[in-house]
């Protein structure tokens, strides 16, 4: 909530839903917090005035009004979980003679779920780049050391990136994360995704993998433009 030209964070966020259409006439942080607390059950005895003072453990209403130490004390809040069996649906993404490969991505314990904004923290240390793990077999069919640059490339795209030769990764199977941005490895992903969640397919790519010079020209001018938006221009001096 710290002003920023004159204007707290949830003014700026007011004013852009107020320009695209969306109206909102929240006086103070306090009001917003209250609405929070009208529509939902669990945060019904949070309070702008509760926060200011320390932080609240949900649920937070009128049987713990001061919060809850554990979430789940003394059973789930809306019961056990309700499994249902759905029929397997086969994907419609196929490997042949153009993408022989099944591309997988996923991510690295260090890594899980920071990095998505900036990657200027200190975890970067952990893991410096996406790699695209192959088997080595697959490698030496397509004269890739350890270490090279690769061009990855599916029916939806293609990137580059270096390859680590390892037997972690089954014949006919590549792997990599996608934490880093210049990487931009959803870019090989295809759109297909699940019936049920609509959770799109990320683990299931047709993909060929050969030996590249280096980046690409879309990373290439991505990284220059990524570089030049975190430049920070020096602040006129002091009067």
């Amino acid at each position: 909530m710290q002003p920023r030209n004159g204007m707290a964070d949830w003014e700026v966020t007011q004013a852009i839903s107020n320009a695209m259409g969306y109206r909102m006439d929240y006086g103070h942080p306090s009001e917003i917090m209250a609405e929070i607390a009208r529509t939902t059950p669990t945060f019904s005895g949070v309070t702008y005035e509760k926060l200011a003072k320390a932080s609240v453990q949900w649920p937070c209403n009128d049987a713990a009004p001061d919060g809850t130490p554990i979430m789940h004390m003394n059973g789930f809040v809306r019961g056990k979980g309700n499994f249902v069996i759905t029929e397997f649906v086969p994907t419609d993404e196929k490997i042949g003679p153009r993408f022989p490969l099944l591309l997988t991505t996923g991510r690295i314990l260090s890594q899980y779920n920071v990095g998505a904004q900036t990657r200027r923290t200190e975890n970067v240390v952990w893991h410096g780049e996406d790699v695209l793990e192959i088997h080595p077999h697959d490698a030496e069919e397509r004269g890739i050391h350890d270490g090279n640059w690769v061009r990855l490339q599916s029916r939806a795209g293609d990137t580059t990136l270096r390859a680590k030769i390892t037997e972690r990764v089954a014949p006919g199977v590549v792997y990599t994360t996608f934490h880093h941005p210049l990487t931009q490895v959803n870019v090989v992903t295809t759109d297909y995704s699940d019936w049920a969640t609509n959770c799109p397919e990320y683990k299931v790519t047709a993909v060929q993998v050969a030996p590249s010079n280096g980046p690409s020209d879309w990373q290439t001018h991505y990284r220059a433009l990524s570089e030049e938006s975190r430049r920070i221009a020096p602040a006129p001096a002091a009067e």
